[in-house]
C-alpha cells in the first residue's frame, strides 16, 4: 500500500452493551465494543475484517468497493479503545480502472501469509486477487455455479486456510433447508467438496481460520425490528475435505449487537482466541459501524 496520512477517526465506546442484556449462549465472552465514526466520503456499508496476528494491524472493505487500512487502538488489557485508519480507498479492477458500481458489491476478504488480498462478490459472483489493495485485479476462474446464485446472497463469506487454500459459501443456497455448500479453490480450480450443517435459519456472511486451523463461520438471523442475532459456529476441516459438525461458540439474543458481517479470529497474548467482528450500517443513519470482540479460551 502506498504510504498516506493516516485519518483520524473516533471511537466512542458503547454504554449500553451485551452485559446490560440477557447474556449470549456458548463459550465465547464478551470483551468490548466500540462504535467507528469517520468523516470519510465513502465509509459506510463495512462487510469484512481482518486482523493482523498482533491484533493491532487491521483490514477492512465496504460493500461498495472500498477498503482501508489502519490500527485498532487497545488499552494495557487489550480491550479496544480506538481506532486509526487511512481513508478508503476504492478497488481496481483487471486494468488500472475502478471497478464498475454494478461489479463493485463487494462483500468477503481474506489475506494469504504471503500477503495475497482476496475479495468475493455479490451481483456477479466472482473472487478477484490482489497483490496490494490499491492494485490491479486478477480474476480467478468463474465456475458456472456462481453465475446462477442470487444476486443480493451469493459470496458473502470467504476465508484463506493456511496452505493458501481459498473457502467461499453463499449467504443463500438452495432452498434455504438443506446443508450449506462450500466452494473451495485450489491449484487454479474451484470444486465443492463438501457442506456445513444448516441449523435454524442463521445464513452465512462471514468466515475465517483461526490459529488453530478450523474454520471459524459468523452467521446472522434478520427479526425486522427487533434487529439482528448472531451466531458464530467453527468447524475442523478434515485431511480428506469433510467438516466436523459445528460447534456453537456464540449466539446473541436478537439486538444484542447491530448487523454484524465481517470477521476475523486470531489469538491474544493470553493464548485465548479473538473473535473481532464488524457490522455494516447499510449507510443508514439509524444503523452503526460496529467492532465488537468475544473471547473463547477453548
Amino acid at each position: 500500500m502506498r504510504r498516506r496520512s493516516v485519518l483520524a477517526v473516533t471511537a466512542l465506546l458503547l454504554v449500553v452493551g451485551p452485559a446490560l442484556r440477557a447474556g449470549p449462549d456458548g463459550p465465547a465472552t464478551y470483551i468490548s465494543s466500540l462504535t467507528w465514526t469517520s468523516d470519510d466520503p465513502l465509509m459506510g456499508g463495512m462487510s469484512a475484517i481482518e486482523v493482523a496476528a498482533d491484533g493491532i494491524g487491521f483490514t477492512a472493505l465496504s460493500d461498495r468497493g472500498a477498503i482501508t487500512a489502519g490500527r485498532l487502538v487497545r488499552d494495557e488489557a487489550g480491550v479496544l479503545s480506538g481506532i486509526e485508519a487511512a481513508p478508503l480507498i476504492k478497488l481496481q479492477g483487471k486494468g488500472r480502472a475502478l471497478l464498475a458500481k454494478e461489479r463493485a458489491d463487494s462483500e468477503g476478504l481474506a489475506i494469504a501469509d504471503d500477503g495475497r488480498i482476496f475479495v468475493s462478490f455479490e451481483g456477479t459472483a466472482r473472487v478477484l486477487q490482489y497483490d496490494r489493495i490499491d492494485g490491479p485485479a486478477t480474476n480467478l476462474p468463474r465456475p458456472d455455479a456462481f453465475k446462477s446464485m442470487p444476486r443480493n446472497a451469493s459470496l458473502e463469506a470467504l476465508a484463506v486456510a493456511g496452505d493458501g487454500t481459498l473457502y467461499t459459501l453463499a449467504e443463500q443456497s438452495g432452498d434455504g433447508i438443506g446443508p450449506l455448500p462450500v466452494w473451495r479453490y485450489w491449484d487454479g480450480v474451484w470444486e465443492q467438496p463438501f457442506s456445513l450443517s444448516r441449523e435454524g435459519t442463521f445464513l452465512p456472511v462471514a468466515a475465517d481460520f483461526g490459529p488453530d486451523g478450523m474454520l471459524y463461520l459468523l452467521e446472522r438471523d434478520f427479526h425486522g425490528i427487533g434487529g439482528f442475532a448472531t451466531r458464530v459456529r467453527r468447524f475442523v476441516i478434515a485431511a480428506d475435505g469433510s467438516a466436523s459438525p459445528g460447534e456453537v461458540l456464540l449466539e446473541t439474543p436478537t439486538g444484542t449487537h447491530d448487523n454484524l458481517e465481517g470477521l476475523a479470529v486470531w489469538q491474544d497474548g493470553a493464548g485465548g482466541i479473538r473473535l473481532t467482528m464488524i457490522s455494516d450500517d447499510n449507510f443508514r443513519f439509524f444503523q452503526r459501524t460496529e467492532i465488537v470482540e468475544y473471547r473463547v479460551d477453548r
